[in-house]
């Protein structure tokens, strides 16, 4: 099956700071995007907490409270957004003036940034010529070696891997639990969901027309990929529209089809959403619990979200939900590098990615933090319908293997004469670089020196009807360019790229379509497939805690790396069957 892109991992940046500290301004680390303040007005403030905690108290005594702490914001000359009650913190907008009189406030414990979080993500394979991006492009560098899981039918190679179909035949499908993914939204209308979804709700409070999960709300795609490996519904996929190559007619199954599904849109178009916004997100969540005035017995909080940056208020928040009953699962982080917020924290299952060879995907973040891993590299799944991309390329009689479309690639079939572009090792590079002899033509080029995007501007310059762009190393390549284009672009594998090569001059064919499931890459798949297993557990032993639950989950996980817990795979690959059977 195809491989293509790897979307987000995406990012909330938070960490717990020590308590009982002087009031300060936390500074921004300048160098990543994550880090940045929703504005230069937004701020996140805690107040002191008492030594029993806020809820310890009485309701009266807290709504007396927070009726003290906004009116001391109001006094400093601030604004407030938000409130949390039961963690002595709000958002809010101060001038500089009143940042001044707030911290001055014997009050007031921290003040700190309301941080952007951002969802991001490449593609599967390497993804541009650049040394700027080969530096980022970790993903799927080195060849994979022999799978320990395949797909059949409807079930995943990440289902196969958590003995989905063993645990259907034995009825346990997480009915009785629910799992609410704070994300970028779900196409509510996609057949995967059989519009079950139990509750929606959109936090982003800066773009308008995103409150309906069955309107166009999840722009980027990757909350609706999240959900369909959670929630997909055996016997209710797309048919073969729309579908990758080797797909079931009946799309895909998620890990526990029977939960009850929310979705908190707490990222927005561009994937990116504040601190503020997630915590009410994830409150929601917990609100759902039936000890919080809600419906359900058991709730899972699933975030496919992940950065560096720390939060003393988001630390509070995760306690809190912890405390209330709900289980926290996070996404560690795709930089390969330190565990991410917020995994890192107290309190917050983090999950780690592995491919379906049972190693860890190159990109997975490490440390002591991780606590289990699920399959996260070229995972296949809903995306709204007809949002996706299905690519495929022939040329000299030959169908390719591996073919994958460009970000921003025209849409479209082209078949004609394939023609090498031309210029040093046909990696057609320099700005001004044309050739006429593409006019009308499908271009040829070499993965090189320049940037895709150097090379497919090029080749629509010089006429092209179509361009596919072959790799310079093993294995698949992704594309993203800078600028949409009108014609269809593909990355294919070395291999096939050479070989139509030696056979010019001949025909070939190139084709991008619309597509309602995709493959992606990233801790940002691991996390569901571990949430769902472990609603699907809860659901069968709903007399477990929160905290017995995450004990069994790790207790039962399949050991993989060094023997015992480590940090690549913490405890292992989840195993709910073995949770609930014992085998």
């Amino acid at each position: 099956m195809q491989h293509t892109r790897t979307l987000l991992a995406a990012t909330l940046a938070l960490t717990l700071a020590a308590c009982g500290q002087q009031a300060q301004i936390t500074p921004p680390a300048a160098s990543t995007p994550e880090q940045t303040a929703v504005s230069g007005d937004a701020y996140l403030v805690g107040f002191k907490e008492s030594s029993l905690g806020a809820q310890s108290l009485s309701a009266q005594e807290l709504a007396a409270q927070a009726q003290v702490q906004a009116q001391a914001i109001t006094a400093a000359g601030g604004t407030l957004t938000s409130q949390w009650a039961d963690i002595s913190a709000a958002a809010v907008r101060l001038s500089p003036e009143a940042l001044a009189r707030l911290k001055a406030n014997p009050l007031v414990e921290y003040v700190e940034p309301d941080l952007v979080r951002h969802a991001m993500g490449m593609r599967s394979g390497v993804t541009d010529a650049s040394p700027a991006r080969a530096s980022l492009g970790a993903q799927s560098l080195t060849a994979q070696a022999t799978p320990v899981y395949t797909a059949n039918g409807e079930y995943t190679w990440g289902d196969n891997a958590l003995k989905v179909p063993s645990l259907r035949a034995s009825n346990y499908t997480g009915a009785g639990a629910a799992v609410c993914v704070t994300d970028t939204g779900i196409d509510g209308n996609h057949p995967e969901f059989a519009r079950k979804l139990k509750g929606f709700k959109n936090f982003v409070t800066t773009e308008t027309n995103r409150n309906d999960p069955y309107q166009l709300n999840d722009v980027s795609h990757h909350g609706t990929h999240v959900s369909g490996t959670i929630f997909a519904q055996y016997g209710a996929g797309t048919g073969a529209t729309g579908q990758q190559s080797g797909m079931d007619p009946n799309g895909v199954g998620g890990v526990a089809s029977g939960v009850n599904l929310y979705m908190a849109r707490v990222l927005g178009d561009t994937g990116s959403g504040s601190s503020s916004g997630i915590i009410n997100g994830v409150n929601w969540c917990v609100a759902q619990l039936k000890s919080q005035g809600g419906t359900e017995n058991k709730v899972v909080v699933s975030m496919s979200l992940g950065g560096g940056r720390a939060s003393q208020t988001e630390q509070r928040a995760y306690t809190s939900a912890y405390n209330k009953g709900a289980l926290i699962v996070a996404a560690t982080g795709n930089d390969g590098a330190a565990v991410s917020y917020p995994a890192a924290y107290t309190n917050v299952v983090g999950v780690g990615a592995i491919d379906s060879s049972e190693a860890k995907a190159d990109f997975s973040n490490f440390g002591p933090q991780v606590d289990l891993v699920g399959p996260g590299v070229s995972v296949l799944s809903s995306v709204p319908l007809g949002q996706g991309t299905a690519a495929s390329a022939s040329g000299g009689g030959v169908t390719f293997s591996d073919v994958m479309a460009a970000d921003k690639s025209g849409k479209g079939t082209v078949s004609g004469n394939v023609v090498a572009a031309g210029g040093t090792n046909n990696e057609f590079c320099g700005t001004s670089t044309r050739n006429a002899a593409l006019s009308g033509n499908i271009a040829l080029i070499a993965r090189g020196t320049c940037s895709f995007e150097e090379k497919t501007a090029n080749a629509v310059a010089s006429g092209a009807k179509a361009v596919m762009i072959y790799n310079n190393a093993a294995g698949a390549l992704g594309m993203s360019l800078t600028n949409a284009y009108s014609i269809p672009v593909v990355g294919i594998t070395q291999a096939d790229g050479q070989a139509l090569l030696g056979k010019l001059p001949t025909t070939g064919t190139v084709s991008v379509t619309g597509a309602d499931y995709e493959y992606f890459d990233g801790t940002s798949m691991a996390t569901p497939h571990v949430s769902a297993a472990a609603a699907a557990v809860w659901a069968a032993k709903p007399s477990l805690t929160n905290t017995q639950l995450l004990n069994l989950l790790t207790s039962t996980a399949k050991d993989l790396g060094a023997a015992g817990k480590d940090d690549n795979f913490g405890y292992g690959l989840v195993n709910p069957y073995k949770a609930i059977t014992g085998q």
